[in-house]
């Protein structure tokens, strides 16, 4: 039997097909350009999959922290909530079935208010496991402070643990600002996040090389005290150019 949400979902999906390809193929529809890493965002069993490796890699990693600590509310876990532990796949295909640039961002209210986001594969399983450990969570999120109620009221629906006014917090100060609020009483033990600046304030506004280079910088960290997901919707990488292969064009026998 199919939940509200897995029509949601559904309905999403097949919103990816005929309209979107008509204006493609009349060049009307630059977002367009974007079906491919959203199909695979959503469709994919690969992208599941890595979803579930980080989740597994997520619990590996607390169970680690929390031995022999006395008190495990004193530590913390900070996640990010969309395309981390929520699944908005159904907005973006909505926005490129109707060739709307989903990355000016402006269809977002109205699916933060209204929208039924999906779990990402593992993310009920780990928070969970984390608040029967007794470890707090806080959720860490660049969505509107305006609709905190919506989105509160969202991961309530969904039956989030730990989910409150206090222990979400929403776009206002920089992220690296509200984990500075977390960390002064807590100790962050694990940051969870589909974009980089979900983890250092080093990759927030700066250019793609700078990002890369600080991701091979702090090698150490990714797997360890950073968890990140996969992410082919959008980003801050969706209009970087193509490294193209440098050797010659082949030529035909018959040229």
């Amino acid at each position: 039997m199919f939940t509200t949400m897995t029509r949601a979902l559904l309905a999403g999906a097949a919103m990816l097909a005929a309209p979107a390809a008509m204006a493609q193929e009349t060049g009307d529809c630059p977002v367009a350009q974007f079906t491919m890493g959203l199909r695979y965002q959503q469709q994919s069993a690969e992208v599941r999959a890595l979803q579930l490796q980080a989740y597994n890699l997520a619990t590996l990693r607390l169970d680690q922290a929390v031995e022999g600590v006395e008190d495990p509310s004193t530590l913390a876990v900070v996640t990010d909530l969309d395309e981390t532990v929520i699944d908005n796949s159904a907005l973006l295909a909505r926005d490129l079935a109707d060739c709307h640039m989903y990355d000016a961002w402006d269809t977002w209210l109205p699916w933060e208010r209204d929208g039924i986001p999906a779990m990402i594969p593992g993310a009920m399983e780990f928070l969970t496991h984390a608040d029967e450990l007794g470890v707090t969570i806080r959720y860490v999120s660049d969505r509107s402070d305006e609709q905190k109620t919506d989105t509160v009221a969202t991961l309530m629906a969904l039956g989030l643990p730990q989910v409150s006014d206090a222990s979400v917090l929403l776009l206002g100060p920089p992220k690296v600002e509200r984990r500075e609020i977390v960390s002064a009483d807590h100790q962050i033990v694990l940051l969870l996040g589909d974009t980089l600046h979900d983890f250092d304030g080093r990759f927030r506004k700066t250019p793609l090389e700078d990002q890369r280079a600080t991701v091979t910088e702090e090698s150490a960290k990714w797997g360890a005290e950073w968890i990140v997901f996969p992410n082919a919707g959008y980003g801050t990488w969706s209009e970087a150019p193509l490294t193209e292969w440098a050797a010659a064009p082949l030529v035909e026998p018959w040229e």
